[in-house]
C-alpha cells in the first residue's frame, strides 16, 4: 500500500476460492461466498484506513490463487501475495510459489518478519539478462526509499582439497574473475541513473547463490532477484535460487520476470 501511494497507483484486492469449496454439492456455497465478501470488505477497509488516498477495488474470484493472480498479472506493474504462518511449507507458501511461477510481472512475497530495524535492500546477480533487470527494478526502488543497495553475486567453488588441479584451478580463477567483472560493470551502470545511489559490491565464492543471498538478506529491507538465472532451462517458469530462497524467506523478497516489468 505504501509503494502505491508513492507511485499514484490504483490497488485490485484479489480473494481466490477453491472451486472444490462452491460446489452446490458440498452444502456450504453461499456460506462461503459470503464470508469471502466480508473478508474482502475488511481488507479494503484496513488498507484504505493504511492509505487513504489509494485508489482501491475487490475482485471475488473462484478458482486456484495462481491462476487468478497470473491471469490478472499481464496488466499489474506487482503482485503481492502472503508467504504463510510460521514455518515456511504451508499452504499460503505453495500459493506464492505457483503465483510467482506464473505472473508476468514481478511478484512480492511478504512474510511476517519484524522490519524494525532492517535496512538496504539486496539485490543477486550472475551476469543474466534477468539479474540485469532485477538489478533495474532494485535500484529503482533503493532510490526511491533511501536505502542503500547491495549487489550480490554468489557461486561455490570446490574445497581445495577436493580440487587441486592446475586447469581447475585456473577455471575458478577465471570464474571469480567473471564474478568480480560483473559486479562492477553492475555498480558502474548504475551511477548514470542514480548518482546518490550507494551500491556496495559482495562477492560470496563459499556457498551456492540461494544461501548466500538468505543469508545476506538477514537483516535487509528487502530482496529483489530474478526469476531464473544463467542456469536454468528456459521452458522453466522459475529456477532453483528463486524456488530456494521463497522457501526459506528471508525478508520481503521481489522476483521479477524477464517478459514484463514496470518500475511504476
Amino acid at each position: 500500500m505504501h509503494r502505491a501511494a508513492a507511485l499514484a497507483l490504483p490497488v485490485l484486492l484479489v480473494h481466490a476460492v477453491d472451486d472444490r469449496w462452491v460446489l452446490d454439492s458440498v452444502g456450504y456455497n453461499d456460506w462461503i461466498r459470503e464470508s469471502s465478501v466480508k473478508f474482502l470488505a475488511a481488507a479494503k477497509d484496513h488498507a484504505t484506513k493504511t492509505e487513504p488516498t489509494v485508489t482501491l477495488t475487490t475482485d471475488l474470484v473462484s478458482g486456484g490463487a495462481g491462476y487468478a493472480l497470473g491471469k490478472r498479472s499481464k496488466k499489474a506493474s506487482i503482485v503481492v501475495v502472503g508467504s504463510g504462518h510460521g514455518w515456511p511449507g504451508g499452504s499460503l507458501t505453495d500459493r506464492a510459489l505457483q503465483v510467482a511461477a506464473v505472473a508476468r510481472c514481478p511478484v512480492a512475497v511478504i512474510g511476517q518478519e519484524d522490519m524494525t530495524n532492517r535496512r538496504g535492500i539486496l539485490v543477486g546477480v550472475d551476469g543474466s539478462e534477468e539479474s540485469t533487470q532485477a538489478v533495474a527494478f532494485a535500484a529503482a526502488e533503493a532510490d526511491r526509499e533511501g536505502q542503500e543497495l547491495t549487489v550480490l553475486h554468489a557461486f561455490r567453488t570446490p574445497d581445495p582439497w577436493v580440487s587441486n588441479g592446475v586447469q581447475q584451478k585456473n577455471f575458478f580463477e577465471a570464474l571469480t574473475e567473471e564474478a568480480r567483472v560483473v559486479l562492477a560493470e553492475t555498480a558502474a551502470g548504475l551511477r548514470a541513473s542514480y548518482p546518490d545511489l550507494v551500491v556496495h559490491q559482495v562477492l560470496d565464492t563459499r556457498h551456492p547463490a540461494a544461501e548466500a543471498l538468505i543469508a545476506a538478506a538477514a537483516t535487509a529491507h528487502l530482496l529483489v532477484i530474478g526469476s531464473r538465472g544463467r542456469g536454468t532451462f528456459k521452458r522453466l517458469f522459475m529456477g532453483s535460487t528463486a524456488h530456494a530462497v521463497l522457501t526459506k524467506l528471508p525478508c520481503p523478497t521481489i522476483v521479477t520476470r524477464i517478459s514484463h516489468v514496470k518500475h511504476s
